[in-house]
C-alpha cells in the first residue's frame, strides 16, 4: 500500500505542476496520499500557503478538477480501479513548525 500511496502521490503532484494552470493552485504541495485497501477511495492530503481563503480556494480547484486527475492515475497507473479522491488540508506542518516555535521560546521571556 505504501507504494501504491506513494504513486498516486507522484501523478496527482506532477499533474498539478504541469497540467493544470489555476492560479489558485500554485503553491499546493501533495504531502501525501491515504487510498482505502480496496483502491475504492484515496484521501489526498495537501499543503498550501496562504490564508485561510487561499487554502479553501485550492481546495475547491482540487475537487473541481478531480475527473482530470482521476482520469490521469487511470492512464498513468492501469490499476484496476481508480480510487475517488478525497482532498483534505494537512495541518501536520503548521503543528509541527507550531511545535518547533514553542520549543525554541525562552523560557525567561514568558515570565513576568
Amino acid at each position: 500500500m505504501r507504494r501504491v500511496n506513494q504513486v498516486l502521490r507522484e501523478v496527482i503532484s506532477g499533474t498539478i505542476a504541469s497540467d493544470m494552470s489555476d492560479p489558485r493552485l500554485e503553491m499546493v504541495t501533495v504531502t501525501s496520499v491515504d487510498a482505502s485497501p480496496d483502491l475504492r477511495s484515496a484521501r489526498v492530503y495537501i499543503t498550501s500557503l496562504g490564508d485561510e481563503e487561499s487554502r479553501a480556494g485550492a481546495l475547491d480547484a482540487l475537487r473541481s478538477a478531480h475527473g482530470l486527475l482521476q482520469s490521469r492515475i487511470a492512464a498513468e497507473t492501469h490499476m484496476k480501479h481508480t480510487p475517488t479522491l478525497r482532498f483534505e488540508y494537512d495541518e501536520s506542518v503548521e503543528t509541527g513548525m507550531r511545535i518547533s516555535a514553542l520549543l525554541e521560546a525562552d523560557p525567561a521571556e514568558e515570565r513576568p
